[in-house]
């Protein structure tokens, strides 16, 4: 769908954060790019031109701007914090200390503000809940609780219970009661995504900056009646492997298990999505149609919005009854890119 510079112009001037990854803006006059929402002083129409691409821009001699960043993906895991998240993961009962994250040439200060910025806690709170999900898997395996609070690293068996009570809600040995929800990020080509999955599949994958996402977390966690808590899930690899495979144009078809979080109508429309080709489109009402039933167009596209999963469960290959690109929860510009990447990927 082409944008004409007038469109483009406007939004950048309202700072329209929808805009955000389809344009950027090169100002003549002083030799920069912005990004869509740049706070700077505005130019005039007549001084500016945009870019589809980044590259464009600096091969065109453009500097980026020092104050929106536009090479910058403000919600991507910095690559030390990344790795501190791999070695988590490989093993739970790890402890940072902030000497550790000194030594790797990390400010403690920093790391901080990350973790409460993007999870809402602080890094050593992450490190702990990381240690209490691996504890809880490792009851639920038959495990002893002795075992279970050493080998996640805990010090004592009263700590362990202590800080296992406060998440849960019940001691150790009564945590078969209980469930866990799994929950990760996972970085793709068009930004952060949070991933959620229980034991039989995935129930959440959504763009970190989706307006919608605490209402859904809230939503999956009272539909299983369970905690939400970082860890590591067998379905996890297999999603991140399919999602490299698809943005690389190598998948077209995933195979990961779902555990959708829905009413049965709304399941029955994502299935229906599910059905739509790569690389096409179709409207409201041709999915109502495929329903069988002509006038329920409002409630499969509320149905949509509704959807949990996102590119698995394709909510971007809808599109208006003109051919407009309508609503989409991950952004106007992330379902246009991926709808070029599969429509490219298919000529």
């Amino acid at each position: 769908m082409e944008i004409s510079n007038e469109i483009m112009y406007q939004a950048s001037f309202n700072k329209n954060p929808e805009f955000e990854g389809v344009f950027w803006m090169g100002v003549k006059t002083t030799g920069i790019f912005c990004r869509p929402t740049c706070t700077a002083r505005k130019p005039k129409f007549e001084n500016v031109e945009f870019f589809n691409t980044t590259k464009e821009a600096i091969l065109k001699g453009y500097r980026p701007c020092k104050v929106c960043k536009p090479l910058e993906n403000p919600d991507e895991t910095p690559v030390g914090i990344q790795s501190l998240l791999n070695e988590l993961a490989a093993d739970p009962s790890l402890k940072f200390k902030d000497y550790n994250l000194v030594e790797r040439g990390l400010e403690p200060a920093t790391v901080r503000r990350w973790f409460l910025k993007h999870h809402g806690i602080t890094f050593h709170a992450f490190q702990r809940m990381f240690k209490l999900n691996s504890a809880f898997k490792k009851l639920n395996s038959g495990d002893n609780v002795t075992a279970a609070a050493f080998d996640s690293g805990y010090e004592s068996l009263s700590g362990f219970n202590d800080s296992f009570k406060n998440i849960f809600g019940v001691s150790p040995k009564n945590s078969k009661s209980e469930k866990v929800v799994d929950l990760k990020r996972i970085e793709t080509p068009l930004g952060t995504m949070i991933a959620c999955a229980d034991e039989n599949g995935i129930c959440m994958l959504e763009f970190s900056d989706r307006k919608a996402l605490p209402t859904e977390l809230k939503e999956i966690s009272k539909h299983f009646n369970a905690n939400i808590i970082q860890g590591e899930n067998p379905h996890f690899k297999i999603l991140e492997q399919e999602l490299v495979e698809y943005f690389a144009g190598k998948r077209q078809i995933f195979t990961v298990p779902l555990s959708l979080v829905g009413t049965e109508f709304q399941k029955k429309v994502w299935e229906v999505l599910r059905g739509i080709p790569y690389g096409t489109t179709r409207s409201y009402q041709q999915q109502a149609n495929i329903l069988g039933n002509p006038k329920a167009v409002r409630a499969v596209a509320n149905a949509n919005g509704l959807n949990k999963i996102s590119i698995i469960i394709p909510c971007h290959r809808v599109i208006g009854t003109n051919g407009t690109l309508t609503g989409y929860g991950g952004g106007i510009w992330r379902k246009q890119k991926l709808l070029e990447l599969e429509q490219a990927l298919l000529f």
